[in-house]
């Protein structure tokens, strides 16, 4: 699988043909503004290994999360408004 940058420009000149190597060719685009590195097309399964990654780390989160909760206690509203003010 191979990377490739372009600018956003060049990319609405070649939107189909970046969609096509991206999709019949499994490769990943990196658009590029000013020479910044903004955006990427990338293959559908990629898109989906990062979505698996992002709910993984938010579970684990909120894991974490309530076991804190259960070992520190918790707070009530008025409580929590009273300490932010």
């Amino acid at each position: 699988m191979t990377n490739a940058r372009i600018s956003t420009a060049d990319a609405k000149e070649e939107f189909v043909e970046l969609i096509n190597r991206v999709s019949h060719y499994k490769e990943r685009i990196i658009l590029t503004r000013r020479g910044h590195e903004v955006a990427a097309i990338v293959p559908i399964e990629d898109l989906s290994i990062l979505q698996k990654e992002l709910h993984k780390t938010e579970l684990e989160e909120a894991t974490e999360a309530l076991q804190e909760a259960r070992t520190q206690g918790t707070s009530s509203l008025e409580e929590l408004i009273e300490q932010v003010g």
